[in-house]
């Protein structure tokens, strides 16, 4: 018995749909297809364009064909003035945001495939022009286009494969639960994101985690040392096991590639208080401490820590290659 979803892109840059196709190194089709999940229609891969695809969402409207998941790719754009006209669904005379509506109620599960359609995301940022929104979440107020009481007909409520964009497993993995019954109420964050990713932080498994420890700071974007004290790394503070997981087939999460995470998982990201890329201070000390470590513990190690770097690690930290390799000391002998 198969696993039916429905694919919409709202307001979205597509970028979801690019990294879910690298799911494992099968591609995305095949690792869903080893949960007996089939795409009943995705505006990027499908072959049914115009009539024939607007017929795949009528025969859900009309009962002819069951729907056991919605994904909703992007913001809802509920403008100008609640009529969802910024964002038509070509063909129909109706706006996206009015059949992700209708198509939720008959969904067993409705899924917000990244933090644009969570939480509304990038296309929030700025004046909000479109008046966009998450499907269940506007910024981190419940509510968005489908309301804070929405729950689908399997009881669960818009659940959130957050992140900018989220990793395919993630979005591949959640699916795999939802085909095979295994995902329930407890198993959602206090945001409905997954706990099986989001139980975690991105700083879990990082890279750069030895200067971290030390507090050995890169300056520079090319420095290996830790990008939380000068550029802006938030990953002691994001959810997510980015850096547990391989991207493409390989390393390469956002540390990994020498550019600071900047929370991409969590509501409200786009509109961060300071700017990207750096890390906002008060009295030499980052605002964005780790989310579980009082500020005073925080100053307390962070001093015990710059005292006892090696000079091996300072040296590193402030360049783009290893300058001096570890070498046990011969008095510790």
């Amino acid at each position: 018995m198969t696993f039916k979803i429905l694919w919409l892109q709202a307001g979205s840059c597509g970028g979801c749909t690019m990294a879910a196709l690298t799911a494992e190194d099968r591609g995305l089709i095949a690792a869903l297809r080893a949960f007996g999940v089939e795409i009943l229609w995705h505006p990027a891969l499908s072959v049914e364009t115009g009539r024939e695809a607007v017929k795949i969402l009528e025969d859900i409207t009309s009962g002819k064909v069951e729907l056991d998941a919605l994904c909703v790719e992007g913001s809802a754009m509920r403008g100008p003035g609640g009529t969802g006209k910024f964002q038509m669904l070509s063909g129909t005379g109706r706006s996206m945001a009015d059949w992700i509506r209708e198509l939720s109620g008959f969904a067993r599960y409705v899924v917000a495939v990244g933090t644009c359609s969570a939480f509304g995301g990038l296309p929030m940022a700025g004046g909000n022009v479109t008046d966009a929104c998450g499907l269940q979440y506007e910024g981190d107020s419940e509510g968005g286009l489908l309301g804070r009481d929405f729950k689908s007909k399997g009881g669960l409520p818009v659940i959130n494969i957050a992140g900018c964009a989220p990793h395919p497993d993630w979005i591949t993995e959640t699916l795999g639960l939802l085909a095979t019954v295994r995902l329930s109420a407890d198993q959602l964050d206090t945001f409905a994101r997954p706990r099986f990713f989001a139980d975690h932080l991105a700083h879990h498994g990082c890279s750069r985690n030895e200067y971290y420890e030390f507090k050995a700071s890169a300056t520079q974007f090319s420095h290996l040392g830790c990008l939380m004290e000068n550029l802006g790394c938030k990953a002691t503070q994001a959810a997510g096991d980015c850096n547990l997981r391989s991207w493409n087939g390989s390393m390469g999460s956002c540390p990994d590639a020498g550019f600071p995470c900047v929370a991409c998982t969590s509501p409200g990201f786009e509109t961060p208080s300071d700017a990207f890329q750096e890390t906002a201070k008060r009295a030499g000390i980052p605002i964005g401490l780790p989310v579980d470590m009082p500020k005073a513990w925080f100053i307390a190690l962070a001093a015990l820590s710059k005292s006892a770097t090696p000079e091996r690690v300072n040296s590193n930290a402030q360049s783009d290659h290893v300058v001096i390799p570890p070498v046990r000391d011969e008095d510790d002998t």
